[in-house]
């Protein structure tokens, strides 16, 4: 099946304009991806530890959910954590815009798609094409970007707010940039638990992220 029979049998609107030999997920993609997931799972390992050295609310994590064992060895996590966060942030954001990701995989989103999606997604009715986001998963993946995003800005607000005090008022203090952080984190991790029950209820999506995969492997199935 050539290319442009591949693309007569999808959806309007998705796919039409890419070749059936297209790597699913280009290698840059894939490693930012890696990257970005281990990062994430050293930031909140290590945040949960350093919650627990002087916890807000009336819970801890348990010690074997944490990254550090100690509140010193947890900072230094988390340093080395958000360092990796960033750079590879920057990368993605640059490499997305520069592109055409964003525009191609996670644009437009609209809140009628959206309803559309999540109530189909309920009722069991919603296909799933490799290397296409349908709306419910656009607005996630901008929304943990953009908690992403706040999560970083509130996280330096926590560590130098005398250095970055504009930064630190603008979020309302110390004590409100540490709560602002904790629910950027804890949005977060929400996003990576739904991720991997998505990976889990939908196996085949998980080899073409490591591997990159092609469209014209998946007609062959």
């Amino acid at each position: 099946m050539n290319g442009t029979q591949v693309a007569a049998t999808l959806p309007a609107g998705r796919h039409r304009d890419i070749p059936a030999s297209k790597v699913i997920h280009p290698w840059p993609l894939r490693v930012m991806h890696w990257l970005n997931a281990v990062a994430i799972i050293m930031l909140i390992g290590s945040g949960w530890q350093i919650y627990n050295a002087s916890p807000f609310l009336p819970f801890t994590f348990p010690e074997w959910a944490t990254i550090g064992e100690w509140l010193g060895g947890a900072i230094a996590w988390h340093l080395a954590a958000i360092w990796l966060l960033m750079l590879n942030g920057l990368t993605y954001l640059i490499w997305g815009f520069v592109r055409g990701h964003f525009r191609k995989k996670l644009w437009p989103v609209t809140p009628r798609a959206v309803l559309h999606d999540a109530w189909a997604a309920l009722r069991f009715r919603l296909p799933h094409e490799v290397g296409v986001y349908n709306a419910v998963q656009r607005l996630l993946y901008l929304g943990v970007i953009a908690l992403g995003i706040l999560a970083v800005l509130s996280g330096l607000a926590v560590w130098k707010p005398v250095q970055l005090w504009p930064l630190s008022d603008l979020l309302g203090g110390f004590f409100m940039s540490r709560i602002v952080h904790f629910i950027a984190m804890t949005g977060i991790a929400l996003f990576l638990a739904v991720h991997l029950l998505l990976v889990a209820l939908v196996p085949h999506v998980l080899p073409p992220m490591i591997i990159g995969g092609h469209l014209e492997d998946l007609e062959t199935h």
